[in-house]
């Protein structure tokens, strides 16, 4: 039997601490056994969401993802199942989310805005051509019918599209921009359609009749110049193709009309010698041409610090307003003998507790022109969201109603922490009760709330729902173009690009992302260092 050192057989020592106990009398030097299961479920669940975050990229074709995807699952095992990553264990989780939500959207649209990624620039040039072949398709006599099932990789209404066909021997495939493949662990009905597919979201008939613009334009290359196109909802057809490429001279090939498109690698399309380009395009990269066009370019330079001034006025004065409003409400009711506070401060609090979607569609009514509240209460013709200076009035009088109970909220919380004795001694001094509050009070108020006033600003210049629910960024007209309106932020106007035009022009609008994050990210430096002084005021 072995002894230990204060000479006791079996007993632990006087220093040695005691392991802890597991149901029955088991020890474990690992943890209690709830804390190996916990373990073994949330590493479950990582799994899980590994194997959720592969499978779409798999069907993709996406070996760097999948590569990254099964590197960050292995990096978690080897943390959490590891005796020596101690300080790992709790830094892990938050690097990865911020790399997740934050490192890479932030380098993926940097990386964006230095393309001219748009509507007919998003995929290679290689897909460029295939689409250019697929798309000029033309039924001939012996074209081979498919029984169509219309699906997605992904979401139904914004994923790439993917034709599930079968041919007249019951031999299923997958159609997609790249090519025809075969499509393994396929269900076929009766009548020839693809009931199930693996890895795709097949869509209903109203889901089709939603994205039918896009299935107009969509069509599968098969190589030697012919493609499959749909044929209506439930049937396609493989033809061959009037345009063709011509890899010796670059250039593709009109059949029908005669005329040759050829490759401009620098703007990323096909142009005949009259000046004319296919529609589909390749993504290039630009340089910083966009940021050279809103910031050079006569026309869109206009827009775009017209726009920059109105959303720092924007930001300043909601914020202002909203500070000086919450902090004249707080100490109202700080004052000590006052009665009712709670019920004053529930119906303060009462804006900020509702819905902003909701407040935000409320307030665009009470703003209307013929039966709005506002006009009706005042007896006024005012036309609060076709005039530009009166809808900045609206979108800024809106926005302090909705935000100074949460300005109120953190000036009562500070007030509360600031010691009476201060003011009265003050007075005791000689000071009046405005140099009391100017010369103790608001300083001191300031070390709490100086940062909640920086995120305050750096909110309202990206505030997206105050303008966009309210007037979409209009009146537009003389003080505003097609991309820019009186009431428009930089946040709203870039959403405009990307999202709202008939050429969607991401690589720009990416641009301007960058440019509302240095401008934002710039500004709460520099007005985070100079809120040190105030912590002098606190000591």
């Amino acid at each position: 039997m072995a002894t230990n050192r204060s000479g006791t057989a079996g007993a632990p020592g006087k220093g040695a601490p005691a392991r802890p106990a597991l149901p029955g009398g088991r020890f474990s030097g690992n943890g209690s056994l709830t804390g190996q299961l916990v373990k073994i479920a949330l590493l479950g669940l990582f799994t899980a969401l590994g194997v959720w975050a592969v499978l779409p990229l798999y069907t993709a074709g996406n070996w760097w993802g999948i590569g990254l995807a099964v590197a960050v699952v292995a990096l978690v095992y080897w943390v959490y199942l590891s005796k020596r990553t101690v300080p790992a264990k709790y830094l892990v989780p938050g690097v990865l989310f911020l790399m997740a939500f934050q490192i890479f959207p932030v380098l993926y649209t940097m990386s964006t805005s230095l393309t001219n990624m748009s509507d007919g620039h998003r995929g290679s040039k290689e897909q460029a051509i295939s689409s250019i072949e697929a798309y000029s398709v033309v039924r001939g006599e012996d074209s081979e019918e498919y029984v169509l099932t219309v699906a997605t990789t992904g979401d139904p209404e914004s994923g790439e599209l993917v034709f599930l066909l079968t041919d007249s021997e019951g031999d299923a495939y997958a159609g997609t921009e790249e090519g025809l493949s075969e499509l393994e662990r396929a269900e076929v009905g009766p009548s020839g359609k693809v009931t199930d597919a693996f890895g795709y979201t097949l869509l209903t008939p109203s889901q089709v009749n939603a994205r039918s613009d896009d299935l107009q334009d969509f069509a599968v290359p098969t190589g030697d110049g012919s493609g499959i196109r749909s044929s209506g909802l439930s049937s396609a057809f493989e033809g061959n193709a009037q345009r063709a490429y011509d890899e010796a001279c670059d250039c593709v090939t009109d059949s029908e009309t005669g005329k040759v498109y050829t490759a401009d690698d620098e703007r990323g399309a096909f142009y005949g010698e009259d000046g004319e380009r296919l529609a589909q395009g390749w993504q290039v990269g630009v340089g910083f041409d966009n940021f050279a066009r809103f910031l050079l370019n006569p026309t869109f330079a206009a827009s775009f610090f017209s726009t920059l001034v109105w959303n720092i006025a924007f930001a300043a004065s909601v914020t202002f307003l909203v500070f000086v409003l919450g902090l004249a409400v707080a100490l109202t009711l700080h004052v000590p003998r006052m009665r009712g506070k709670v019920v004053y401060r529930i119906l303060v609090v009462l804006p900020y507790a509702m819905s902003s979607l909701a407040m935000y569609l409320l307030w665009r009514d009470m703003f209307n022109a013929d039966f709005g509240l506002f006009n009706r209460m005042l007896g006024l013709q005012v036309d609060w969201l076709g005039d530009a200076w009166a809808a900045r009035a609206a979108v800024i009088l809106a926005n302090v109603w909705l935000g100074y109970p949460y300005m109120f909220l953190v000036a009562t919380g500070a007030l509360q922490a600031i010691p009476r004795e201060l003011g009265q001694a003050a007075q005791l001094d000689g000071a009046g009760p405005w140099q009391a509050f100017r010369h103790v009070t608001l300083p001191l108020l300031m070390v709490a709330m100086a940062p909640i006033l920086i995120a305050t600003f750096a909110f309202n210049f990206n505030n997206f729902n105050a303008v966009w629910l309210l007037t979409r960024g209009g009146p537009f007209g003389a003080e505003g173009t097609a991309s820019g309106g009186a009431t428009d932020l930089l946040i709203t106007y870039t959403y405009r690009l990307a999202f709202s035009e008939a050429t969607a022009q991401y690589g720009y609008a990416a641009a301007l992302s960058v440019m509302i994050f240095l401008i934002v990210s710039v500004t709460s430096v520099i007005s985070l260092s100079r809120t040190k002084a105030l912590q002098e005021v606190d000591r």
